[in-house]
């Protein structure tokens, strides 16, 4: 640790004003050194008082992504103490899926300032401009039957649409499987990968991309997505949205492992958009328009067909009347 790192840490345990010569007695060196630490994390972005005979104190900090930002005062006990901070990367998800091939560990989280490569579901492309979204992958070593894997997506979106409601007080919804909603633009995207055996999951790595600060989108987009800035009025703190999702996806993994319990799925359901919408998807190269009536135990959408019977659909494409413009 270096020493405007260590600086760093105690001024966010003291929570108040460090003197110069308690810093300078903690490095080891002079406080004219300490002077000049404390002037480089300025320039970082770092916002630090002075006071004359009480010292330092911390009082803002940059929205930017590093391990130090991300772990401190993050309230997890495996997920994201590991972490691997990116100023440009081709995907969070594939540098995760690397890295998971190279042995690490699980909980590790990948987080980039921009991708050149982003995707979403359907080999779509996601863009990912610097600076202004929230743009992760979380690595998981669950070990279970791959058939359990689904749920990773559903309980990945229930972590972030309530961290989204939490945060900004926005009304975030969920649409069916992998997309968070606010009104009838998205705001976020899920996808989930994983490595298999028949029997057993070596790893799955959960890509989130939530737009947050963005003010433009280009316009094929422009009457589908929207982010957070543009909702409320205001930017949002990237770093802080990221150790409240970290935070609630924990808590699910511990409540319900990978397995989606009777009341994850209520929750689940009670934030689903989709439910009770009409919905139109491919079956046998054909178009079906439907109902969207409820969550299956195993986390695929049941739908009621025009004549009264009910189908499961397990993935791909579902159309949601009125969400991104559409009509079923």
């Amino acid at each position: 640790m270096t020493a405007k790192e260590r600086i760093l840490r105690r001024l966010r345990e003291s929570g108040g004003y460090v003197s110069g010569e308690e810093l300078s007695a903690l490095l080891g060196v002079t406080r004219a050194a300490v002077w000049k630490d404390v002037a480089r994390l300025r320039a970082e972005g770092y916002g630090i008082d002075s006071a004359t005979n009480r010292g330092y104190r911390l009082v803002s900090c940059p929205d930017r992504y590093s391990p130090e930002e991300i772990t401190a005062g993050l309230e997890t006990e495996a997920l994201g103490k590991t972490v691997f901070c990116f100023g440009s990367i081709d995907s969070t998800n594939e540098e995760a899926k690397r890295r998971a091939l190279a042995g690490a560990p699980g909980g590790s989280v990948f987080v980039s300032e921009q991708q050149t490569g982003g995707k979403g579901r359907l080999g779509r492309t996601w863009v990912s401009p610097a600076g202004t979204g929230l743009w992760f992958s979380v690595l998981l070593r669950p070990g279970v039957l791959p058939v359990r894997i689904s749920a990773a997506t559903l309980l990945a979106g229930l972590a972030v649409c309530g961290a989204v409601r939490e945060l900004t007080g926005l009304p975030a919804k969920i649409k069916w499987p992998n997309d968070i909603v606010i009104g009838a633009k998205k705001v976020c995207g899920i996808l989930t990968e994983m490595s298999a055996e028949v029997e057993r999951v070596e790893f799955v790595v959960i890509g989130v991309g939530v737009n947050c600060n963005g003010t433009s989108f280009p316009e094929a987009l422009r009457e589908k997505a929207t982010s957070l800035r543009l909702e409320t009025g205001k930017p949002v703190r990237r770093v802080a949205l990221l150790q409240e999702i970290l935070r609630r996806m924990e808590s699910l993994l511990k409540k319900n492992a990978l397995g989606l319990t009777p009341a994850f799925l209520e929750e689940y359901k009670s934030g689903c958009v989709t439910l009770g919408k009409p919905v139109s998807f491919q079956r046998g190269g054909r178009r079906v328009v439907a109902e969207a009536a409820d969550i299956s135990p195993e986390g695929e959408l049941i739908v009621r067909l025009p004549d009264g019977s009910s189908e499961t659909v397990f993935s791909g494409e579902v159309s949601v009347q009125g969400i991104y413009g559409q009509k079923v």
